[in-house]
């Protein structure tokens, strides 16, 4: 019986596998992040600099040099046989790491065939391994280095030199080096550095311009890599930003509550090796540089899938619950989701950064309770007071940012536009050339409508000649929002921006007397209903 439901397991992941794959193969923006890889290093070896290369999208290549040379042979074949080579790598790679969440969880072999088919169907079920199908990424497999060698499964002279390989291609497996000097592994932490170095080392022999470019200039140049404030960053760093801490304190906010996460995970992770569970300790170090890079994309979140795996198959309630809403954060994108019934900003908050505050809760608890007010329910039977406890503790939280307003500068899809975006119909929709916008010329300050898409909402509209300034405001305690009043056609002023959200928005319009002459709430919300039927 146990060997027909490994089989069905089984079966149900080949065919996730296999329609994941056939999706991402019918984009039009398919294996986006495989694409740069790939004209980057035919540029490299056409002659041309490494870090001067641009994708149709604008992206650059952003990893260090030693990652030109592993990648290098990817141009030996054309870029379409490259993306189905890729795509099962990557399946194997899920499996591979399946494999090793199968040994942290159990011991009996007779089980762990079944842990290790589910492990793999929930990994390729989650958003961050769709991401690297989808983009084409080496995420995932920078994680299996670093999940082995933390683990300690590789043969004993070769510790360590994983996790030295992985972070000469990504920087963010460093902290694993810190994990082993924490946990008496000095010589897995001397072989680990001596293999970075000697990566770094080879690279600037073979591409020293490149070395040289990287080093000293394109390592400190993080907008390379994207605008860090939006919601697919979800790190300390990412959530930040979207908080709206100035730009004064952010490095010695985020240097303090980096140091604070990685601390307690470190500490929590060397009494989980003492205590016989590496996997654990591995798992929750990965999760620690997640939460500590400036930079934690959806396909660099692997780590927290296979933490809330680890939670699910613990003893307690507290940490199962715990573990449930993780995963399920992971899978979905619960700002998304939810945000029909997210009544309050402070809550459509909570939901859009869960992903990050998940981790970092992880960290600073640890795998002994992360359910703060149930820390003792792991020795009771699962019950009715257990789930007591962990419901309360829930609806506490939520209630906490119910009550919250939205901070300043919380709104990172905000974008208002200008001048030059007027003759693009998606930004501009209300009306289009003089006759449209000259016949709304009645005696209403603002006339508007919204168009809804998959991640935000689009405003639009004119002003009557009465108004001087007009501001939106995303949220209660928000910082209000500038939005330019644009001179495109005769006799008429247009705008147009873009929010996440039009939940608690509201537009205020003033007059040259800098009083509000008229303001739109409830009629944003409701346009907004109309736009999405």
């Amino acid at each position: 019986m146990r060997d027909r439901r490994v089989a069905l397991v089984w079966a149900a992941f080949v065919v996730v596998a296999l329609v994941s794959c056939v999706l991402v193969l019918r984009r039009d923006d398919r294996l986006s992040d495989l694409h740069i890889y790939y004209g980057a290093l035919s540029d490299l070896h056409a002659g041309r600099p490494l870090y001067e290369f641009k994708a149709a999208n604008g992206g650059p290549f952003t990893y260090p040099p030693f990652a030109a040379l592993v990648l290098g042979p990817i141009t030996a074949v054309s870029e379409g046989v490259l993306q189905g080579i890729w795509l099962v790598a990557t399946c194997a790679a899920v499996v591979a790491v399946a494999g090793a969440v199968g040994v942290a969880l159990t011991t009996r072999q007779s089980r762990r065939s079944l842990v290790v088919a589910v492990a793999a169907t929930v990994l390729m079920l989650s958003a961050p391994v769709q991401s690297n199908l989808r983009f084409g990424q080496v995420s995932i497999f920078i994680v299996l280095m670093a999940l082995l060698d933390g683990m300690g499964v590789v043969p004993p002279r070769l510790r360590g030199m994983l996790v030295g390989v992985a972070a000469a291609i990504k920087l963010t497996p460093l902290l694993f080096v810190v994990y082993f000097v924490a946990t008496g592994r000095y010589r897995d932490a001397g072989r680990a550095v001596a293999t970075f170095l000697a990566c770094a080392a080879l690279a600037a022999v073979v591409l020293p311009a490149e070395s040289w470019t990287y080093w000293t200039e394109a390592v400190r140049q993080t907008s390379r890599i994207g605008n860090l404030a939006s919601l697919g960053n979800q790190s300390v760093h990412g959530m930040l930003l979207r908080v709206g801490v100035d730009d004064a304190t952010l490095p010695l906010l985020w240097a303090g509550l980096v140091a604070l996460v990685c601390a307690a995970a470190l500490l929590r992770a060397r009494q989980l090796t003492v205590e016989g569970r590496p996997g654990h300790a591995a798992v929750l170090v990965g999760c620690a540089t997640v939460a500590a890079s400036p930079v934690s994309w959806t396909h660099h979140q692997v780590w927290p899938v296979l933490a809330a795996m680890l939670l699910i198959g613990a003893s307690g309630v507290a940490q199962r619950a715990a573990g449930v809403a993780l995963l399920a954060a992971m899978v979905v994108s619960l700002g998304a989701v939810l945000s029909p019934v997210s009544a309050r900003p402070g809550v459509q908050f909570l939901f859009e950064n869960a992903r990050a505050t998940g981790v970092c809760l992880l960290c600073l608890v640890g795998f002994g309770g992360v359910a703060v007010a149930a820390t003792r329910t792991a020795r009771r039977p699962a019950g009715g007071r257990g789930w007591l406890r962990v419901g309360v503790t829930a609806t506490v939280a939520v209630a906490f940012f119910a009550v919250q307003p939205l901070p300043a500068g919380a709104d990172p899809t905000f974008k208002a536009y200008a001048l030059d975006d007027v003759v693009n119909p998606r930004y501009f929709f209300v009306c289009r050339g003089p006759v449209e916008c000259a016949a709304y010329g009645t005696d209403a300050p603002v006339t508007f409508g919204t168009r809804a898409e998959k991640t935000k909402v689009r405003v639009n509209g004119v002003v009557s000649p009465q108004v001087t300034r007009l501001e939106y405001v995303s949220a209660p305690g928000g910082a209000p929002r500038a939005i330019p009043l644009l001179d495109a056609y005769p006799g008429s002023r247009t705008f147009s921006f873009r929010s996440a959200s039009m939940a608690q928005g509201r537009l205020v319009a003033y007059a040259s007397d800098g009083q509000p002459i008229a303001s739109y709430d409830e009629e944003l919300a409701a346009a907004l209903r109309t736009s999405t039927r």
